[in-house]
């Protein structure tokens, strides 16, 4: 079973830019789906983004053209880069590994990272 390990996230001033890592650790990343999620104060938690075992991304709508995933497949490493956030931004964000397949649905994934605080002030 793979171990998500979280790190990055803080407070941001809007407009600004914030990176979140999260490394797969006894795994490796040709062979699993990461995927971010938020959970923002009162609401269900969401999706974000994944990008397959392939390195093929999608983002959701509400953050395309200002988030963006990467990884490195040496380092086990998957990034979150945030760009020209916004205070409906802030949120837990966690990472979620899936074996082989990619989804957008929180319950297909079955290792969860630790979750990180996103604040963005207005």
């Amino acid at each position: 079973q793979v171990q998500v390990i979280q790190s990055g996230g803080g407070l941001v001033q809007s407009g600004g830019s914030l990176r979140l890592s999260c490394v797969a650790s006894g795994g490796t990343l040709s062979r699993y789906a990461l995927g971010w999620f938020r959970q923002a104060p009162g609401k269900e938690r969401e999706f974000v983004g994944v990008v397959s075992a392939r390195g093929i991304t999608q983002l959701a709508d509400s953050v395309k053209g200002r988030f963006t995933i990467s990884r490195d497949v040496p380092k086990n490493t998957v990034y979150l880069q945030m760009n020209s956030v916004n205070p409906e931004d802030t949120a837990v964000y966690y990472c979620a590994a899936r074996f082989l397949i990619t989804s957008s649905r929180q319950r297909d994934y079955s290792s969860w990272g630790q979750g990180t605080q996103v604040t963005v002030s207005s």
